[in-house]
């Protein structure tokens, strides 16, 4: 099945749903001008970024002054007219967020893509905490279009931390199309094509970039297996805020002061270990929902995930830096905190040692302040995430995108979904319209944060449940872009009547 014949099946199906999403909340912009005030203003546009010395022509999501993405304050509404100037036609997911159907950000029959030049208006109660949003059309979050979305609460007010909101990537000089036909071998007969136009698309870079050939071990410098099914790709660099350590972000803070870091992995495919060096951490919240403080030195974020950290720095002040390093791997990028005076040496792109894989270490650890209520489970699913690396195609079921199976409730069920990783890989798995709460790893119950990505480790499992409260067709897919591409992506299909 192509691409082509894959969005069109797709678009059938989605036909069938307009009356789930409450498809008025969502006008054009000149229309919903005319009786909502004041909308904040975004516009998704091409920019320059200088990446170890070299311009690169990336996407970004800004605000008329230039700020990257959204800060929200406590009840302010989301009310936001975007703009695309992207010179190609875009859509913008609000990741985290838990809008009516219509307004998620996914492009199908009922939810169209925003042409070039044209504007789209939105307006949504937001969900409070640490989210972002991306593209959800083709490869185009591969080349940077993404920004953080941040909506704080009258409790964020109340603390007195200095808020430090940190977006990492993945970064290629190489068109993403190019990176994924380097790994398909330049098919795409699977998967990814739906109405978010998920497959061969990417605007045009250039540049080389090794990529990794799972079918052969030899001429790899002794890499092992292991390593190589961390990652797919090597990448050119990797960027906190836009930049790497050989030029870091330096935030001013002051002495004895605390911090609240809000982190974001809208990395592409890859997984990071946050490395706190010399500070304590206190984890408070994960995926924008608050849990049980945990405290550490270093915590596993997989693609799509975000914690919110808080520090206390020391009364004699210093410099700082926060540290994310790829899993498998010595790369790292991060930002540097500094009080007033303090000297900022140089820290270099390359840890000591590799790291391990990102596990399950924290995820253990998390527990809900806000827990589900208890109540018994009107559907529950067990689905098997499948694919491998030759031929490149990831799936759910051993069905792409396209060929899959929805999920089907009721508005009000109590929902569980068992997934069950029989890849070879580790899968960030991601619920658009509705929060969850992490129920069991691996086959061992407990009470979980409430998230809307989870890690499925390879060989391993993950339970979660959440109440059926969003009517519509919502995506459940990999957050490793180039997996959902090729197909790892099903539906939750949640009905308006019980």
């Amino acid at each position: 099945m192509t691409i082509l014949q894959t969005r069109r099946r797709f678009l059938a199906s989605a036909a069938s749903t307009a009356a789930l999403g409450g498809l008025s909340t969502l006008l054009p912009a000149t229309v919903r001008s005319a009786w909502a005030a004041a909308p904040l203003r975004l516009a998704v546009e091409r920019r320059v970024l200088e990446v170890m010395g070299k311009p690169a022509s990336v996407f970004g999501i800004r605000q008329p002054d230039g700020t990257s993405g959204l800060f929200l304050d406590p009840g302010q509404r989301f009310l936001v007219d975007l703009a695309n100037r992207a010179g190609e036609d875009a859509i913008i997911h609000w990741h985290g967020m838990t809008p009516p159907y219509a307004q998620d950000g996914v492009a199908d029959a009922n939810r169209p893509l925003i042409r070039d030049g044209a504007s789209q208006g939105y307006d949504f109660e937001p969900r409070p905490g640490t989210h972002w949003m991306h593209s959800h059309h083709g490869l185009q979050e591969q080349l940077l279009m993404a920004a953080p979305l941040i909506v704080r609460t009258a409790e964020d007010r109340r603390e007195d931390a200095q808020e430090v909101t940190v977006l990492l990537h993945d970064f290629t000089f190489k068109d993403p199309a190019e990176v994924l036909a380097g790994l398909t071998g330049g098919g795409m007969n699977h998967g990814g094509g739906h109405g978010s136009g998920h497959g061969g698309h990417g605007s045009g870079h250039g540049g080389a970039m090794p990529m990794m050939d799972h079918t052969n071990m030899k001429g790899m410098g002794g890499m092992t297996m292991a390593a190589m099914d961390l990652n797919d790709v090597e990448y050119d660099a990797y960027l906190a805020n836009d930049r790497t350590l050989d030029d870091p972000e330096v935030v001013r803070v002051e002495r004895g002061g605390r911090v609240r870091l809000r982190l974001i992995n809208g990395a592409t495919s890859t997984a990071f270990h946050i490395d706190l060096g010399a500070l304590d951490g206190t984890v408070v919240a994960a995926d924008g929902n608050p849990v049980q403080p945990v405290t550490g030195r270093r915590f596993g974020m997989v693609m799509g995930q975000r914690l919110d950290i808080l520090l206390q720095l020391p009364a004699d002040g210093g410099a700082f830096p926060i540290l994310a390093q790829r899993e498998g791997e010595r790369q790292r990028t991060g930002i540097i905190l500094a009080t007033a005076g303090a000297a900022v040496g140089r820290t270099a792109g390359l840890a000591d040692a590799a790291a391990g894989p990102v596990d399950l270490s924290l995820e253990r650890r998390l527990t809900a302040l806000d827990p589900l209520s208890e109540r018994p489970v009107g559907a529950a699913f067990t689905i098997r995430l499948t694919g491998g690396m030759a031929p490149y195609v990831w799936t759910i079921d051993d069905r792409p995108f396209g060929e899959h199976r929805p999920l089907t409730v009721r508005k009000g069920q109590r929902v569980s979904i068992t997934m069950v990783n029989e890849s070879p890989m580790a899968h960030p798995m991601h619920l658009h319209g509705q929060h969850f709460q992490v129920t069991a790893l691996n086959g061992t119950a407990l009470a979980g944060a409430v998230r809307d990505t989870v890690l499925v480790p390879m060989n391993g499992s993950a339970t979660i449940a959440f109440d059926a409260d969003n009517p519509g067709r919502w995506p459940l897919h990999c957050h490793n872009l180039l997996h959902m591409a090729t197909g790892m992506m099903t539906e939750l299909v949640c009905e308006q009547t019980i």
